[in-house]
């Protein structure tokens, strides 16, 4: 059974949670990264979050279609993404200089954060309206779930 067919005892999967890749790159592992328990992240105000199934956003910077990867920067570095060939509508998205948001599983923190996508799509219409707003939002979120 994947992180993704999970659910909680009321029939309902975890929500994304919204995190920068720093915050994934300094996170710590609870239980197999498969289990489902995902990893720990500092929320701020010294707060601790448990993530497996997240919302990133961020510029992409290299396209290995033939990898079936692409390599995202956020103002905080940079995070991998597999599994861009099989989201539908995802093509769109993945040129160089795009803005996008993924949401998907993490399946490593380390040396460099790596998120398996179940959506992908393109913000670059507005993007300089979601930069800005990104780390807000990430921060607001935090603060309720934490």
């Amino acid at each position: 059974m994947s992180t993704l067919d999970r659910t909680y005892g009321d029939g309902k999967r975890p929500p994304p949670v919204k995190v920068l890749s720093g915050q994934l790159r300094a996170a710590g592992i609870r239980g197999a990264a498969d289990s489902g328990e995902g990893y720990m992240i500092r929320a701020g105000r010294g707060r601790s979050l448990r993530v497996s199934l997240v919302w990133m956003q961020g510029t992409v910077l290299e396209v290995q279609l033939d990898r079936n990867t692409v390599l995202l920067m956020d103002e905080t570095g940079t995070f991998a993404v597999q599994g861009v060939n099989n989201i539908p509508k995802g093509k769109p998205c993945l040129l160089p200089g795009k803005y996008v948001m993924v949401m998907g599983v993490v399946q490593a923190v380390s040396p460099e954060p790596v998120i398996r996508a179940v959506k992908m799509a393109d913000l670059s219409e507005f993007a300089a309206l979601h930069r800005q707003m990104w780390k807000l939002e990430v921060e607001e979120l935090q603060q309720v779930l934490a």
